[in-house]
């Protein structure tokens, strides 16, 4: 019997094209989907995916089964908006901060989707970066704020979005892209290029320079990615920006990378908001649509 656990697989199959991301998204191990399609298999005497493709390539009968999940997720989802409005009303708002403009290419997606299921909640942008984003939801100033740390604070949940690797930006002719991974001493002969936020809020500087007491040679910011980009590419500095946000100008050679530290330097992202916004139907679509529009969007990263 086809169970509903065994549609969120297909869509997860469907959305990331292998098992092993499918299983990452779905918090299983690949064995333990396996054996969920295996089952759907056995039940219905079909093969659903042709083995060792890559992406995964459906059979007609997959496809009408991932056609199935899709319409059976639509409709819960119909379902529980309809019951959540009639428990708490439609009206409600969500204004939203963010503490980098490249956060908009996967944050925009999400609204949309979020207004055609809840077209009475007003949506907003909270514009410009913010010395202290989380005040602005103890100001109520805000509904939800989209930042790089988890750390408690009193009064407010944070809510795991994604993980990414951060790499250093540099200009393709640049003497440092000789060496297999820079080191925080590096930087102490470069211009860094960062958008206007402090330090404290950056991971270059929580988990690389300021443990290692490395400033860099010189500072400049932007609010701008690609006026980031442009500066690297022209040897006016370096940078150090999500692999996310940067993947298309890298894969057409238009500025070079290279790892911070031997391991690579690892940031995330997530969604701050209060504790009683947090209980509302909506917000909690919302955050799930998050998590899984940037899935979709970006192979490159790790759900938390």
């Amino acid at each position: 019997m086809i169970e509903i656990r065994h549609l969120q697989s297909l869509i997860a199959l469907a959305e990331t094209g292998n098992l092993t991301r499918a299983g990452e998204r779905l918090h299983l191990s690949q064995s333990a989907l396996s054996h969920q399609v295996r089952a759907l298999e056995e039940h219905y005497s079909l093969e659903l995916f042709e083995r060792k493709t890559s992406p995964l390539r459906w059979t007609r009968a997959g496809e009408r089964l991932v056609a199935l999940a899709y319409d059976t997720r639509r409709l819960l989802q119909d379902a529980e908006r309809d019951l959540a409005r009639i428990h708490e009303g439609t009206a409600g708002s969500l204004r939203i901060a963010v503490e980098c403009h490249s956060c908009f290419d996967w944050l925009m997606p999400a609204m949309d989707q979020l207004r055609d299921g809840w077209p009475d909640v007003e949506m907003d942008l909270v514009s410009g970066f913010h010395p202290d984003p989380l005040g602005l939801l103890e100001e109520n100033r805000a509904d939800l704020v989209i930042v790089s740390s988890g750390s408690p604070r009193k009064g407010l949940l944070h809510h795991p979005l994604f993980e990414y690797d951060m790499p250093l930006l540099l200009a393709a002719d640049h003497p440092l892209t000789r060496k297999s991974h820079v080191t925080a001493r590096d930087f102490e002969r470069e211009t860094l290029i960062t958008y206007p936020i402090p330090d404290a809020r950056m991971d270059l500087f929580r988990k690389v320079l300021d443990p290692a007491g490395i400033q860099p040679g010189e500072r400049r910011t932007t609010e701008l990615t690609v006026a980031i980009l442009q500066l690297v590419k022209s040897r006016r500095g370096v940078a150090a920006l999500p692999r996310w946000a940067v993947q298309p100008y890298l894969d057409r050679g238009y500025v070079a990378e290279r790892p911070i530290t031997t391991n690579g330097l690892r940031a995330s992202l997530w969604a701050a908001t209060t504790r009683s916004a947090a209980h509302q139907t909506f917000m909690r679509e919302f955050l799930e649509t998050l998590r899984l529009t940037a899935a979709r969007e970006f192979h490159s990263i790790s759900l938390l």
